[in-house]
């Protein structure tokens, strides 16, 4: 339980792809309490969706300034909007859902690139957001201390 290890459980729960789904296992690993990985795998996830958020917003309003990359923008969000109506249709609910399932390919950035691409506004999204993240932390804290104690890999004290 060093401050390395809580900077890496940050770092990684910050990450795309590996998010807190890999940043409560790595810290439950390194001896940290439940409470300790669910508060830093937190704080690294959370850490980027307003910059995720308010950065993929600043990046549409530049890349819609080309005609080139303009119709790329357009093309990527149309299919988006097609693909993300399940989303649309549930609202909130749905944003809610897609990041609080711990599975690849969700969680807090495909939470605010869904957000983005689907024309949510970024005030409505981040709540959502925020608990969709929280709702997949304990889901992973759970099955993280699961998998602990059904393989008997809980650390001597």
């Amino acid at each position: 339980m060093t401050v390395w290890n809580a900077l890496l459980t940050v770092g990684f729960s910050a990450a795309p792809i590996i998010e807190l789904r890999g940043g409560i296992p790595f810290a439950l690993s390194q001896g940290f309490s439940p409470v300790e990985a669910f508060a830093l795998a937190l704080l690294g996830n959370l850490a980027v969706v307003p910059i995720l958020l308010w950065g993929f917003q600043w990046a549409e309003k530049l890349f819609m300034r080309w005609t080139f990359t303009r119709r790329i923008m357009e093309s990527v969000f149309s299919r988006s909007r097609r693909k993300g109506r399940w989303v649309e249709r549930l609202g909130s609910l749905g944003l809610v859902l897609l990041v609080a399932i711990p599975l690849p390919g969700t969680g807090a950035w495909t939470g605010a690139i869904a957000a983005r691409l689907l024309g949510i506004e970024n005030k409505k999204s981040l709540p959502w957001i925020v608990l969709g993240v929280v709702i997949a932390g304990v889901l992973v804290l759970f099955a993280s201390l699961g998998v602990i104690h059904l393989f008997g890999l809980e650390t001597a004290t």
